[in-house]
């Protein structure tokens, strides 16, 4: 038994109970965290090939971006368990098990007729290096195909942008609209042009809480603030309840 062959009795399994727990789970958060554990796993398995760039590639681009873009869409969409079980197409449960049954039976008969060769070095195999030859198989030989996946990728970028657009049913408020309706608010208040202070503070000077003066000098009511009138007609309540009757 040589460490590789300890690793992949090791990691294998914990890969297979990842990808159990994803189909076995009945939350989507839960679910896409076993299907990290399945690509840490197979991260692994392939360092051990002796591929580290399909290792990293498969934390850092699957794992670390696919991953968290998944979980990033479940918490800002907010599925629930019970949406999940609600089936929007008729009998797709039927269908899946039957295509799942032709799938494994096809898989099944590929690996039973496989003549799996003699196992080869990784520099007999790619003597300029593991980088430089993936890079040279990518580039040469499946140029059209890396390409063509290129471009299904952007397709399904852009159709995922254009079925989640929702068009937009009041025009987009502008900084000037927002500093129009901030000066002229629909109800008259025109405390908050300058700022409401904090509830409790009583400014006596210059300062966001000073009321506005009319032409005549005296203060506008419309400037004092709210908690500020509400202060002063409890105190007036108060100062009423406090007075003594006058002597019959």
């Amino acid at each position: 038994m040589t460490g590789e062959a300890w690793t992949f009795w090791i990691v294998a399994p914990l890969t297979v109970l990842g990808g159990l727990g994803l189909v076995a789970s009945r939350k989507a958060v839960h679910s896409a965290l076993w299907l990290a554990v399945t690509m840490i796993g197979l991260a692994v398995l392939y360092i051990a090939q002796d591929a580290p760039f399909l290792g990293v590639v498969q934390v850092i681009v699957y794992t670390g971006a696919v991953m968290m873009l998944f979980l990033f869409v479940i918490m800002l969409v907010g599925v629930d368990a019970s949406d999940s079980l609600v089936e929007t197409i008729r009998g797709q449960r039927v269908a899946a098990l039957l295509a799942g049954a032709g799938f494994a039976a096809v898989l099944v008969s590929a690996v039973s007729r496989a003549l799996l060769p003699e196992p080869v070095d990784s520099a007999t195999l790619a003597p300029i290096g593991n980088v430089e030859g993936l890079a040279e198989l990518i580039f040469s030989d499946f140029l059209f195909a890396f390409e063509l996946t290129s471009a299904l990728l952007i397709t399904a970028a852009v159709g995922a942008l254009v079925l989640t657009l929702q068009p937009r049913v009041r025009p987009r408020t502008t900084q000037r609209d927002l500093a129009i309706a901030r000066f002229r608010p629909p109800d008259g208040d025109l405390s908050a042009a300058a700022g409401l202070p904090t509830p409790g503070v009583l400014a006596s000077h210059n300062a966001v809480g000073t009321p506005a003066l009319l032409p005549d000098g005296t203060p506008s009511e419309a400037s004092y603030s709210r908690v500020l009138q509400a202060r002063a007609s409890l105190a007036a309540a108060a100062d009423a309840e406090a007075e003594p009757e006058p002597d019959r």
